[in-house]
């Protein structure tokens, strides 16, 4: 297509304010038949009419969603400039790309995608300058690319290695064992494993999780309840190995069991929600040694991230809401014997270790700071920042004297850094190279008063000399749940938005860990509806700082951030254009009773706990605030996939079924169901692209952008 003037943004659109629109939706919806299914709670009826949907398996969920994609797909291929976004996308995407580097035995090991390859490739080369080879492509798992490398493990030698396979995009993960220097399988495949590691002792055998597989018919959708630490012994058959922790005897929903780097301990965590855990220890070097509880209760969060010279350092929020670092001898670690190293600060404390040395993580305004510290507790010194991004990684082995990291934010994208003692600061180890020139983009954060009259932050990104008219595409981004962190991260997909006109918004709402655990606890429970008042907030002040309208403003958000688009839509459908709830958790009555859902009730409770936590829930679920009144809802495009047995597919459908035939006004209400997909990790790129065209070509052109012409 022929590129216009950089003065007009590339850029151009029709006020269509008529009846007449073509974004609108003027066909019929197909009909989704109703059932009669009436729950109670606390003798409160509530319907389910579309009940039969939480069967994914099912001939009549499959010949559904089956209809529901050939119609958003007619819907899509309609949009002029589908084909020209995908393209440009694919273009910029073309790129190498490179994970930090990690040492294994003689071997130095990185993640490598040419560009295009649907999988990144591990790759081993001895040392920095060695000639690189592959070790392991996941491109070669499957045709079509959605089988994916879900985590390797290596024995402390580096000889032998386990690797995870996920397929379509499920939790459920196959376990392969392989000799390192042949690169051949040595035995049997494991099954079942799901939300594990796998942490060798020595080079006899592993440890790792597993669930009973649900029964046949509701693998994905089936309640994984007990989670089961088990030890396999190579040579032996996966049905022999040894249960270590959990199942009946000891009930956990989530147990992980890791051995420290000195092979001398097996720590265990074990957790029933995703916030607060148990701490058991097992000593490897006495014979039938007895599994030993260091702290108990789920209270607070603990971590041993370092074990050397009979001691163990563990990161705990205990009586430290944002962590600290405790130090306790492992031969008596019960919680009356630690010892603090690194205080509490303001700022949530994450820790990383390599070459005898702490390396303490700080999250400041959002962004990464990290301290360099000695195993006594004393500063070394501050790790050199090189501007205001996110650090990830910076850990190694106990011997190693150097490390790598990567340093990116929203207009740098990922550098990889080399980190040694013997050098005065850190130095490019190998950076990324685009075919963009991010000098022209600006990225800024700022505050705004919620409902309450919280600050919250937000960073907003977009082209330098970006007009204030309320006229601008704005896609506002947010999570807010489960003391997860929002921090600055490249995205080339966020590019091609910015390219063309676009701000990107990102709101640090409560729920989130950005601001500790006091900020967590503000967005949960009774008080989640904070995290949508944030959310709503962020909206009117890009409205009122003229950034954007109610005409041109998106919202957009994964999983728990599904959540926080479905309750903002249902509460305020009159404040956004556009909306895209992707894999959400939007029957806030039913999300415990699919997968291991329950685990999920810290953050959220549930509707059976109490009457008024029932009340609550009812009150701001997305689901069940779907208005029959005639109300307009916004255009959305609901994301969903057929494997994702985390957030099951039930909650899109229910959704989308309900919003169609609730829907007041001709705004398109569509559902997008990615086939051998599950809750986002794993996608092949060839998936990812398309979505992501998808994505902004449903924006663009229910914006109103009909003669949109997009760079090229």
């Amino acid at each position: 297509m022929k590129t216009l003037s950089a003065s007009f943004t590339l850029l151009f659109f029709s006020l269509m304010a008529s009846a007449q629109s073509p974004w609108l939706f003027t066909g019929t919806y197909p009909e989704t038949k109703t059932v009669n299914q009436v729950d109670s709670y606390f003798l409160h009826p509530v319907a389910d009419p579309y009940r039969w949907l939480e069967n994914d398996r099912a001939e009549d969920t499959k010949d559904w969603v089956v209809t529901q994609n050939k119609l958003t797909q007619n819907y899509l291929a309609a949009i002029p400039y589908r084909d020209a976004l995908k393209n440009r996308l694919t273009s910029l995407w073309n790129y190498e790309k490179y994970s930090s580097p990690f040492k294994e035995g003689a071997y130095t090991y990185y993640y490598k995608n040419n560009g295009l390859q649907n999988q990144s490739v591990l790759y081993r080369q001895q040392g920095d300058d060695g000639k690189p080879e592959v070790f392991l492509d996941p491109n070669t798992f499957s045709k079509d690319g959605t089988t994916s490398l879900g985590g390797i493990d290596f024995s402390k030698d580096g000889s032998l290695a386990a690797y995870q396979i996920s397929e379509g995009g499920s939790d459920w993960r196959k376990v392969i064992i392989i000799n390192t220097t042949t690169k051949n399988k040595i035995e049997d495949t494991l099954f079942d494993v799901k939300f594990s590691g796998i942490s060798w002792h020595n080079n006899e055998g592993f440890y790792y999780s597993k669930y009973d597989k649900p029964t046949e018919g509701s693998q994905l959708a089936g309640i994984t309840q007990y989670h089961k630490l088990f030890y396999h012994k190579l040579g032996t058959l996966q049905k022999s190995d040894m249960l270590i922790f959990g199942g009946s005897e000891m009930p956990r929903r989530y147990i992980g069991g890791t051995v420290t780097e000195d092979q001398k301990y097996l720590v265990i965590s074990a957790a029933n929600s995703t916030y607060g855990n148990e701490l058991y220890m097992k000593d490897l070097t006495k014979k039938n040694a007895p599994v030993v509880p260091i702290v108990t209760g789920y209270d607070n969060e603990h971590e041993v991230v370092y074990a050397e010279n009979g001691k163990l350092y563990i990161v705990t929020s205990l009586n430290a809401p944002n962590h600290r670092l405790m130090v306790v001898d492992a031969s008596s670690p019960a919680l009356a014997n630690w010892k603090e190293l690194i205080r509490e600060t303001r700022e949530p404390l994450s820790v990383t270790t390599f070459g005898h040395k702490l390396f303490a993580h700080y999250l400041t305004q959002g962004s990464s700071v990290v301290i360099r510290f000695a195993l006594d507790g004393k500063i070394e010194e501050p790790v050199k920042q090189f501007g205001v991004g996110t650090i990830t990684g910076l850990s190694g082995k106990m011997d190693d004297d150097a490390a790598y990291y990567v340093f990116s934010s929203y207009l740098q994208p990922p550098t990889i850094y080399k980190y040694s003692f013997s050098e005065h600061e850190p130095h490019i180890f190998k950076k990324t190279n685009i075919s963009l020139d991010m000098f022209l983009y600006e990225s800024k954060q700022v505050t705004y008063k919620s409902k309450d009259g919280t600050e919250i932050p937000l960073t907003i990104t977009c082209k330098k000399g970006t007009v204030l008219d309320g006229r601008n595409p704005v896609l506002l981004y947010g999570y807010g749940g489960f003391n997860i962190n929002l921090t600055p991260s490249f995205s080339m997909s966020n590019m091609v938005f910015l390219e063309n006109g676009g701000v990107y918004a990102v709101a640090n709402l409560r729920g989130g860990g950005e601001y500790g655990e006091a900020w967590h606890k503000a967005g949960i429970k009774m008080h989640k509806q904070n995290v949508f008042d944030d959310f709503i907030a962020a909206a009117e002040y890009l409205i009122k700082e003229k950034y954007t309208s109610p005409s041109r403003l998106a919202i957009a958000g994964g999983s728990n951030g599904g959540l926080l688009v479905g309750a903002c839509m249902t509460q305020r459908p009159d404040l956004f254009q556009v909306c895209f709830p992707s894999v959400g958790v939007l029957d806030m009555l039913r999300y415990n009773k699919f997968t291991a859902g329950a685990g999920w009730a810290s953050d959220y409770g549930t509707a059976e706990e109490s009457q008024d936590m029932f009340l609550y829930l009812k009150n701001y679920s997305p689901l069940h605030n779907i208005k029959n009144n005639g109300t307009c809802y916004p255009s959305t495009l609901i994301t969903t996939g057929d494997h994702d047995d985390r957030v099951v597919p039930a909650h899109s459908f229910k959704f989308a079924a309900t919003l169609q035939a609730s829907q007041g006004c001709q705004n398109p209400v569509l559902i997008n169901i990615e086939t051998k997909a599950g809750h986002g990790a794993g996608k092949s790129t060839a998936q990812i692209i398309q979505e992501q065209a998808d994505k902004w070509a449903f924006l663009f052109w229910n914006m109103g952008m009909t003669q949109f012409v997009p760079k090229s």
